[in-house]
């Protein structure tokens, strides 16, 4: 059986955990070799552990993605371990709730910083080696890049500015060979999520409504994003670029009642 990424190297930030590990542990499978890029050294050395000792191909390099020097050079240890970058997903980040007349310059900068400006840093870094290899940009995005619900600020903005992103690089890079797409999950039961939903006033009410407002009565595994993320990267997904994917299980086609 042939493995759909066999002999290309992805490079995956926020990979220790969450949606970023099962793409990362996906690729792996799909013959990959993975970078799992991530803020959490220790947790992103275990997932990269866990994922060799599988038999498959993996290394973990700390990057934090908002500071240029340090994806500069987790770009750098790539080329050194694998000899080229063909898959860059760009999937770290998290999300921000803000009173736009009460954040601070500095609580803006933060919230950009991590999920929007970190993107385009590794893009930066990455395009050229990606031009090499006719390689493939995946930026994981969010319903809320194109609906969202109250106190989303600014993380609406900052996802709605990624899939922007998106569109942008793939008519820049194109006719390089490099194809850039957007997939944009709605919810999605990740250790960020749960947090999340367990911290509500009344958890068990509030996850029963998240559930009811889900056409197939269920939010997504991890693994089910990271399906598609191999399926875009790979060569099958060969005349796809500059469009965003939503993989919601049909929330965003639901009228508010």
């Amino acid at each position: 059986m042939s493995l759909r990424l066999e002999g290309k190297v992805a490079f995956v930030t926020g990979a220790a955990q969450g949606i970023g590990r099962a793409i990362a542990e996906k690729m792996a499978r799909e013959g990959a070799s993975v970078v799992v890029a991530d803020l959490l050294e220790g947790v992103g050395a275990r997932a990269a552990s866990q994922i060799a000792a599988s038999g498959l191909s993996a290394m973990a390099v700390r990057t934090d993605i908002t500071d240029e020097g340090s994806v500069r050079a987790a770009v750098e240890a790539t080329l050194n371990r694998f000899g080229q970058l063909d898959i860059l997903v760009n999937n770290a980040g998290t999300t921000f709730f803000h009173d736009a007349t009460k954040m601070t310059s500095s609580e803006w900068d933060d919230a950009l910083g991590v999920d929007l400006k970190g993107a385009w840093l590794c893009c930066k870094y990455a395009l050229p080696q990606l031009e090499l290899r006719k390689g493939v940009i995946v930026n994981i995005a969010s319903v809320h890049a194109t609906m969202t619900t109250y106190g989303m600020f600014p993380y609406a903005v900052a996802k709605s500015g990624l899939v922007g992103m998106t569109r942008s690089l793939a008519l820049d890079w194109g006719r390089r060979g490099v194809r850039v797409v957007a997939v944009s999950p709605g919810w999605v039961g990740t250790p960020l999520v749960e947090d999340f939903l367990n911290r509500q006033e009344d958890p068990e009410a509030f996850r029963a409504r998240v559930l009811g407002n889900q056409p197939l009565g269920r939010i997504a595994a991890p693994a089910e994003i990271a399906n598609l993320v191999a399926f875009v990267a790979s060569d099958e997904a060969s005349y796809l670029t500059g469009t965003e994917i939503v993989i919601d299980g049909g929330l965003s086609s639901r009228f508010a009642e």
